[in-house]
């Protein structure tokens, strides 16, 4: 067997620069890195090894890299990915968000933070942890529970099983999130003689698991037994790339579909069946047809409260719950009669199992009546001197928009305005991180969907509150001359949870600046603060100004940011669905009571 001397970081970097995908190209896009004394004299010197063939890209911040990188694979419907390092300590703990993220999202990442000395020899090293009761505890096992699969490397010849072990959990369907690899720092500096065969190019198939044919024929009768059938779409239906056979499926039976954050665009607004989003965040249409449905049919999803409602969308008591998931454990949530297979695949050989079955119609009018109802938000203000809303905003994005559009957010107020209101005209038009609702996803999760498509129009829509959290890749983006444009609204403050606070009987406090315990109300120039980043940046007035700065967007190179002052109040009134959030029991403020008793009334139709 013919060997090659390499060290433990050389080899990894040749390992993962040979992975590929089944269009033949390399799975792992690249490595995102920030370096510190625990990666650059190992990783680093081997990543600049690889650099021409192999790309690794500097990051601000370990946090918002990993959300970069997260946004790559989930654009990418997960059949590419990305790796990121860093060094021990605060860099390594500033990816854990990141890497929650990506397990609740389901989505591919390989997280290769550097870790102490294995041979103990400087104890205690530099930002190290010291744990008095465990001599093997570092900060990076805080990346257990948050992992698909987890390992720490403290010998070179552990990588010819973790390497492969972390490859076949990013590429599992079933079991598909973020990979750690925790690796000792001298470790990476160790040579070793690896196997050459070990750095042969290897595809990686990303499998498609076929039904059962009981839980097939279960399915199947229970969908000619409904009489008001509803179908559930979730991610998992872009990450199967079952657009097309979902489609074809509600056409050929009649079954009306509405979407959650991460379906969303799962079939183009306009489609006939197409109810529109669901649960809390929900469309009047689309919820009105889940109240009444006698079978859910989840395909691809998770089935998160604000897609139930808590669990107390469902109203009809002889109601079935059946979930298509390629994930046993989700295909099996909350009592579910379970088709666990591939959706694109499940989808196919129910239609055919069904041969010429057809449904009961839905009820008519529910979607004009929703767009009836909430069209007219969407509209420029007729008083030029309102200060705009949320609503608005949107709609003047939406105008701006074409087919090869992307909007993208992450938390706040957007991603329900955005689910309720934004018209997604295919697939991969609505990139939404709901799973997790991690604010500061947004600007570097923009970076990540153009790397992705550069082709793409990708446009971020962002408040003030989440771009205060985390803006610092707006440099990466201008640094790298990546194009995409930001739209910052401006409410003074966290405008979703007060109106969240106040829903709940709670008086104002701490979330607009204006109910917060500070002495100078701020003025932040978020356009200033942009272009001394190295983007192109405006501060407009009006929607009309909003209009006329987005129809220049194609004309800029690098990031692009338009700032708008919002009103924080006003949110789309119609739809929506109650969400479970505990209100106190006793309190001195009459409204908290109130909110209670209401709460308490809500929670008799949990089911």
């Amino acid at each position: 067997m013919s060997t090659i001397r390499l060290t433990a970081a050389q080899a990894m970097m040749r390992y993962l620069a040979a992975q590929q995908n089944e269009a033949g190209e390399t799975y792992l896009a690249g490595c995102w890195a920030i370096f510190g004394h625990g990666n650059v004299a190992g990783i680093g010197e081997a990543l600049h090894g690889i650099k021409d063939s192999w790309p690794t890209y500097r990051g601000q911040n370990e946090q918002s890299m990993a959300h970069t990188a997260i946004a790559f694979a989930k654009q990418m419907r997960r059949t590419r990915a990305m790796a990121v390092t860093s060094s021990i300590g605060p860099g390594a703990l500033n990816m854990v968000t990141a890497a929650a993220l990506a397990h609740v999202n389901r989505l591919p990442v390989l997280f290769i933070p550097g870790d102490v000395f294995a041979g103990r020899g400087p104890d205690p090293v530099l930002q190290q942890l010291e744990d008095t009761g465990d001599g093997t505890m570092t900060v990076n096992d805080c990346f257990r529970p948050v992992s698909r699969y987890f390992d720490r490397i403290t010998r070179p010849e552990q990588l010819l099983t973790a390497l492969p072990r972390a490859m076949r959990t990013m590429t599992d369907p079933a079991d598909c999130g973020p990979v750690t690899l925790a690796f000792c720092q001298d470790v990476q500096a160790e040579a070793y003689d690896w196997p050459e065969a070990f750095f042969a190019p290897k595809v990686w198939r990303i499998r498609q698991p076929h039904p059962d044919p009981v839980e097939l024929d279960r399915i199947a009768s229970l969908i000619r037994a409904a009489k008001r059938p509803v179908i559930i779409a979730g991610g998992g239906v872009h990450f199967a790339g079952a657009e097309g056979e979902l489609a074809d499926f509600a056409d050929s039976l009649g079954i009306p579909v509405v979407e959650t954050q991460a379906g969303k665009s799962a079939l183009p607004w306009d489609h006939a069946l197409n109810f529109g989003p669901v649960g809390v965040t929900g469309a009047s249409s689309a919820n009105a047809v889940c109240e009444d449905a006698d079978l859910i049919l989840g395909v691809g999803t998770r089935f998160q409260d604000f897609t139930t409602g808590s669990w107390a969308l469902f109203k009809n008591k002889d109601r079935t719950l059946v979930s298509i998931n390629v994930a046993a454990y989700d295909a099996m949530k909350h009592g579910a009669e379970p088709l666990c297979a591939d959706a694109r695949i499940a989808l196919q050989q129910l239609r055919a199992a069904l041969g010429d079955h057809r449904c009961p119609a839905p009820p008519a009018g529910l979607k004009e009546a929703w767009f009836a109802a909430v069209d007219p938000l969407t509209d420029a203000p007729g008083d030029a001197n309102a200060l705009p809303t949320d609503q608005q905003v949107i709609g003047a994005v939406q105008r701006a928009g074409h087919l090869d559009t992307v909007v993208m957010c992450a938390a706040g107020t957007m991603p329900g305005e955005l689910h309720k209101l934004w018209k997604s005209p295919r697939a991969g038009a609505y990139h939404m991180e709901y799973g997790f609702s991690c604010m500061g996803y947004e600007i570097a999760g923009a970076i990540g969907i153009k790397l992705a498509q550069p082709e793409r129009d990708v446009i971020c829509m962002v408040g003030d509150g989440s771009y205060m959290m985390m803006n610092s890749e707006m440099a990466t983006a201008a640094m790298m001359g990546i194009s995409f444009t930001t739209v910052i609204t401006d409410n003074s403050g966290y405008g979703c949870i007060n109106r969240l606070q106040m829903g709940t009987g709670g008086a104002e406090f701490n979330n607009l600046y204006a109910h917060a315990n500070i002495t100078h109300q701020p003025r932040i120039d978020f356009a200033a603060h942009a272009a001394a980043m190295g983007a192109e940046a405006v501060k407009v007035t009006s929607i009309a100004e909003l209009e006329a700065a987005l129809a220049r967007r194609d004309s800029i190179s690098g990031p692009y940011v338009i700032v708008i002052d919002t009103d924080p109040y006003p949110s789309t009134p119609h739809g929506g669905h109650w969400w479970e959030v505990t209100v106190p029991e006793v309190s001195p403020r009459p409204q908290v009571n109130v909110a209670r008793q209401i709460y308490d009334a809500k929670r008799k139709d949990q089911a």
